[in-house]
């Protein structure tokens, strides 16, 4: 037993007797040229601790090698270590002394784990502490590295592990939409989900049921069904043809007559009548700030007006088609940032999907830039009651010219689109509140581009066919339709097995059938009645929860199926994962490794990105991110947007190019859209669209540790924030959290003039020399500090108030960080192997949908070796995965 213990931290002073890495490195020559940062990345691998490691092999219980440490180790450790941490002192409050060398049977496995870490690390010694010789350091590491994967395994075999849990908020939300062929949100009106310990929203041991969330997912699950089906007769669509000419004309007639008033008033005073004449003609052919309409052939022009009261500018539906007019010489311009509002009135369908057909253009005919259009809906129906939102999936490119304007066409789901105009129905067209509603054509363009618009085409409910094909995926086509209990049990027999993601038995089917024997006398229609039975199918545990083995067995292949596909698409199997599961072939590592293949290229693996990737980096900072206007006026919508969407599509990159998992650490390209793109003052990118672009070598970007969200969601929003960055950085990037801040920190007297005078930097080493801040900032400070040339919303800075940016420090072995290159480089020259593990440990916690243990420890470095030794791919990476025991067995 060990009389004393702190945290793991505390550990981490014992390798003060064991380390002489990072720190007993000669220092290269400031006149040799340095290896790139891809240079740098590609020798890493060569140098890799995993390279050689071999996978075990079955045989005997390994047993604790007792002897080794004694003859071998524990001299070592009596020479070096027991001064400071034995009977007479125990500095980190650890005795080395009392710790169990049995880490087969004994309780200090986890102290090890530590001390092999912080050696492998290099984070010890301190400079001016004697280092160990290289074959006193080699018998220490080697006897920790085989005990540690000989205990991992022996305590994997003797450990249960239970995954046993609920789907997650978004795991409902895509098992719906794939259980329904209906891309709509399912899981709106539930509350968010617990974060575990490590930062993921689909661990065991967070996702349990209550009573409250069992109503809440059984009632949303009928009205995702409600809507799967749909209306019993397809209901006829109303239409609005929504020409600008007729507008238009009206504008220049009201020209004609204030100049004719003005003729007429000012008759007999010639030169005032031609000033004024000059004055109005000059007006009539400016330009707005706002939407105008403008005549292509003289060139007038007018501010298009609208206000919601009186329902003076709404336009009149029609039960018909209309006739699409030719191209008129008047359109609308809509200059960048600025909108067009177009008055449906009160009849838009509550259902079906809303079809708007716009032809548009470009305003100059050379210009090769494209402006981009998005889709707004929205009502206003009083001074206080008002609401617009985005429905349009993506923004559109308006390519035409204009010349030769085309339609672009937006689609989006009438259900969806939140919130309608509570008054409809209640209040009158022209009356206050006004029921009516609009869409808005919002220029979305960062360049100071125009759009022109002459015609808008307005249809709902549109159907593309009928029934649609969300209930033909229920009802479909069958023998048995006019026998109403012998088709329900095919419904049933089907859309079970999808949603339980198994083969169901016919005692299953039975008890479904016979509850639809009971409701069906009550209900309107067959169709009313199988609702009610296919909602208790998706409100039975077999759906809501994810069953996983609780030992270290082979899961069937059902759950294995399950299991892929929560994995890579956080959603159910689909009918091939099914199929294969069923005729026992799934578990083949060919056929594994093909659909592993088969489901990254699938569009739904970007569902894995974006939840991944949010959930591993923590970005849920960013989205609450309030950042001082006052301080950065250029800070708005579409760059938080954009930052949002970075770090995602970046490790899509990655990921569907299998390109090494480095490429997160330092990467010689992005993927920018124009928003960011000029935010990093990268030139030749323009849209709104995200694309992979080159950057130079002397580039301050690449990777994720200096994107601008990421840097961004770890500041005040005024200032950098250090602290903030470094723990991220270790917590997100090498997945070695710092511990806790103690209790009673003292904290920084930003009221003292002499503190205020100071830069960041200095603040902080004042707050770590004090005795109770030291140990912890020590670990984390240097890490945050590297990032100092970004500022709050991640610009590149040199200077800030007027004094030069001092980016550089020191870690705990006195290497030298230079800012974020110098950060990027100590990573990539000695710390490739505990990034590649730690990502390994990431990517499997979350795979697993569980906290790993020590008894996981082995499998993750075989997995890890693996990668290592097959070029680091993230592909690679979550194939080997897949294929690993621990993903196969629970």
């Amino acid at each position: 037993m060990i009389a004393a213990r702190t945290t793991p931290w505390a550990i981490a002073l014992i390798t003060l007797c064991l380390s002489s890495l990072a720190s007993g490195k000669e220092a290269i020559d400031a006149t040799s040229p340095q290896p790139t940062l891809q240079q740098l990345k590609s020798s890493g691998p060569q140098r890799s601790s995993y390279r050689q490691q071999q996978k075990p092999t079955a045989g005997e219980v390994p047993q604790p090698q007792l002897d080794t440490f004694r003859q071998d180790v524990l001299p070592i450790l009596t020479q070096n270590c027991i001064d400071c941490h034995g009977p007479d002192t125990q500095e980190g409050n650890v005795r080395l002394d009392m710790l169990d060398p049995d880490l087969l049977n004994g309780e200090d496995a986890h102290w090890w784990v530590e001390v092999r870490a912080a050696i492998s690390k290099g984070e010890m010694p301190p400079a001016d502490y004697g280092a160990l010789t290289a074959d006193d350091q080699a018998h220490v590491m080697d006897w920790l590295t085989g005990e540690i994967q000989n205990a991992s395994l022996v305590r994997r075999a003797r450990e249960d592990h239970s995954s046993f849990r609920r789907l997650s908020r978004y795991e409902f939300n895509y098992a719906l939409q794939d259980l329904l062929g209906l891309p709509y949100d399912f899981s709106g009106d539930l509350p968010p989900d617990p974060v575990s310990e490590d930062g993921f929203q689909n661990s065991s041991e967070m996702l349990q049921m209550s009573t409250v969330q069992f109503g809440y997912f059984r009632e949303l699950s009928r009205a995702a069904l409600q809507k799967a089906i749909g209306p019993a007769q397809q209901p006829a669509p109303i239409y609005w043809g929504v020409s600008f000419h007729d507008r238009a004309e009206k504008e220049w007639a009201g020209h004609e007559r204030q100049l004719a008033k003005v003729r007429k008033d000012l008759a007999d005073k010639p030169e005032k009548l031609e000033a004024e004449l000059n004055k109005l003609t000059k007006r009539f052919h400016g330009r707005s700030r706002e939407a105008f309409y403008k005549n292509l052939e003289t060139g007038q022009t007018e501010t298009v007006e609208w206000s919601y009261n009186g329902a003076r500018w709404a336009w009149r539906p029609s039960a018909k088609p209309p006739v699409t007019p030719q191209p008129a010489g008047d359109v609308v311009i809509i200059p960048r940032g600025q909108g067009l509002i177009v008055e449906l009135g009160d009849t838009v369908p509550n259902e079906g999907t809303l079809r708007v057909r716009v032809r548009a253009s470009r305003t100059s005919a050379d210009a090769t830039y494209a402006p981009s259009l998005r889709l707004q809906f929205g009502w206003h129906a009083s001074n206080n009651s008002a609401a617009a939102s985005v429905i349009s999936e993506r923004d559109l490119p308006i390519d035409a010219s204009p010349d030769a304007p085309k339609f672009y066409e937006f689609e989006a789901p009438l259900s969806e689109v939140y919130p309608r105009n509570s008054v409809r129905g209640v209040s009158k067209m022209g009356k206050t509140p006004s029921p009516s509603e609009f869409i808005k054509l919002v220029n979305r363009s960062v360049a100071n581009e125009d759009i022109q618009v002459d015609y808008v085409e307005v249809t709902a409910p549109v159907y593309q066919q009928w029934p649609p094909q969300s209930q033909a995926n229920i009802f479909f086509d069958s023998e048995q339709e006019s026998d109403e209990p012998a088709y329900a049990r095919e419904v049933l027999e089907r859309f079970m097995t999808r949603a339980w993601r198994r083969e169901v038995t016919p005692e299953e089917v039975d008890r479904k059938l016979a509850l639809f024997g009971k409701l069906r006398p009550q209900c309107e229609d067959f169709q009313t009645a199988m609702i009610e039975v296919l909602s208790t199918v998706l409100a039975s545990p077999q759906f809501l929860y994810v069953v996983r083995t609780d030992q270290a067995e082979a899961a069937d292949d059902y759950q294995l199926a399950t299991r892929l596909a929560m994995f890579l698409w956080c959603s159910v199997p689909d009918e091939e994962l099914i199929k294969l599961a069923a005729h026992g072939e799934l578990r083949d590592p060919q056929v594994l490794e093909q659909q592993v293949e088969r489901m990254l290229a699938d569009p739904r693996s970007g569902r894995f990105s974006q939840q991944f990737v949010r959930q591993w980096l923590g970005m849920e900072l960013l989205d609450h991110l309030a950042v001082d206007k006052k301080v950065y006026p250029q800070f708005d919508k579409e760059l938080k947007a954009a930052m949002q969407e970075e770090p995602v599509l970046f490790f899509s990159e990655v990921l569907q190019s299998d390109a090494s998992v480095l490429d997160f650490l330092h990467a010689d390209y992005a993927v920018v859209n124009e928003r960011l793109a000029r935010h990093y003052g990268i030139k030749g990118v323009e849209g709104n669209d995200f694309r992979k672009v080159s950057l130079d070598e002397g580039s301050r970007r690449g990777g994720l540790m200096t994107q601008a969200g990421l840097l961004a969601m770890n500041s005040d929003g005024k200032d950098s924030h250090p602290l903030k960055r470094g723990i991220w950085m270790l917590e997100s990037l090498l997945n070695d959290p710092p511990p806790p801040p103690p209790a009673a920190v003292p904290v920084i007297d930003l009221a003292d003039p002499e503190i205020a005078k100071l830069t960041l930097k200095q603040r902080i080493e004042q707050h770590r020399d004090q005795p109770a801040c030291k140990s912890c900032h020590a670990k984390i400070d240097p890490w945050g500090i590297a990032f100092e040339n970004f500022d709050a919303i991640g610009r590149f800075r040199t200077e800030v108030q007027g004094q030069p940016v001092d980016a550089s420090s020191l870690l705990f072995n006195q290497q030298k960080l230079a800012g974020v290159d110098g950060l990027k480089r100590y990573l990539l020259e000695n710390r490739q192997d505990q990034f590649v593990r730690a990502m390994v440990h990431k990517l499997t916690t979350y795979a697993l949908g569980r906290p790993l243990t020590f008894g996981d420890h082995a499998e993750v470095d075989q997995i890890t070796a693996e990668v290592r030794q097959h070029g680091d791919g993230l592909g690679t990476m979550i194939t080997a995965i897949v294929r690993s025991d621990l993903f196969q067995a629970n």
